[in-house]
């Protein structure tokens, strides 16, 4: 799939980056007060190791809204810290770290060949949009539920509707789930983004079953998770790109110094050739390669077709933190 066509061919998103001028049509925002969350809905069994393969990025023909608010970013710093693991579950084979660790830096895209928690927390999402099965990337974040995912607002909700058969896939390894398939019961995104789709606010959450008797964070872990943190840092972006040169098999990464969007959002950017169903997937400043723990500050969420192998993330401000807080004590 090109990620350079012009923005009036068509957007990508729900699954892939948002693409284009993020103004070409109006939102899809229902004429009466939109719900910011949704009771997940399940088939069992859907998710196979094969429908996890072919679940691919969506063509879309309409912009996935507005630019309507600026965040808050005059909040307090609310910093929550990260959670390790507790209950000892051996990585597989495949996911073991190369000796030769990630150093580059900025990296404009590559593999993670490292290890350490993000390899656990970080993970691909699937989900049914209209019959049709897509996929974005999503990671586990500290919380009072010990279950609670964090991703783009546009893979949760799109075009009015929420997404259905929603899962979590942590550390997920070309149709292989080492760490157990993650059914969503809820899901939830900001406000803003729930009654019109504002691209500041494209941030969407999940709370995931418990699984074997075990919550998320103490299986996967969970990592740290910062509002109102400023902007201009040292970032590191992961996620699942499925959209070629990539293939949503395997964990990529990018890193470099962040910025803030100066054309038509308040978004964290960073230089970044991802392409899509890396949406969703987190932002971390102070990341420590060999740790693999980072203070998460944002979510892949879309690039302008006119500045390719760049990508933003929305600022997590006040309303961010808002729908976190819905979602950590649901």
């Amino acid at each position: 799939m090109n990620r350079h066509r012009t923005a009036a061919s068509f957007l990508l998103a729900a699954g892939t980056l948002l693409a284009g001028a993020l103004t070409a049509a109006t939102p899809s925002a229902a004429a009466e007060p939109s719900p910011t969350s949704f009771r997940q809905q399940h088939s069992q069994g859907f998710w196979t190791a094969e429908r996890m393969r072919q679940a691919v990025p969506l063509d879309v023909t309409a912009a996935p809204g507005s630019v309507r608010a600026a965040p808050s970013t005059a909040g307090r710093p609310s910093l929550v810290a990260p959670t390790p693991a507790s209950v000892p579950v051996p990585a597989p084979a495949s996911l073991t770290a190369s000796a030769a660790s990630p150093t580059a830096f900025p990296q404009a895209g590559g593999a993670w060949t490292g290890g350490g928690a993000v390899v656990k927390t970080s993970g691909r999402v699937f989900f049914t949009m209209g019959g049709r099965t897509a996929s974005c990337s999503g990671d586990s974040v500290t919380s009072a539920n010990g279950s609670t995912v964090i991703t783009a607002g546009h893979c949760v909700k799109y075009q009015g509707a929420w997404h259905t058969n929603w899962v979590f896939v942590p550390a997920y390894d070309n149709g292989n789930a080492p760490y157990g398939q993650w059914s969503a019961t809820k899901t939830f995104a900001t406000d803003q983004w729930a009654a019109s789709e504002d691209m500041n606010m494209d941030v969407g959450l999940a709370v995931v079953a418990p699984l074997n008797g075990q919550k998320l964070s103490q299986v996967v872990g969970a990592q740290g998770i910062l509002f109102n943190g400023g902007y201009n840092k040292r970032m590191y972006s992961f996620g699942f790109p499925a959209a070629a040169p990539y293939d949503g098999s395997k964990l990529v990464y990018c890193s470099g110094n962040s910025n803030k969007d100066f054309l038509l959002t308040k978004d964290h950017g960073l230089g970044c050739n991802m392409t899509g169903g890396s949406s969703g997937g987190p932002w971390f400043q102070d990341f420590n390669e060999v740790t693999g723990l980072g203070t998460q500050v944002s979510v892949n969420s879309f690039g302008y077709v006119f500045l390719p192998n760049r990508m933003y993330g929305p600022y997590f401000g006040n309303e961010a933190k808002a729908a976190y807080d819905k979602a950590q004590t649901a």
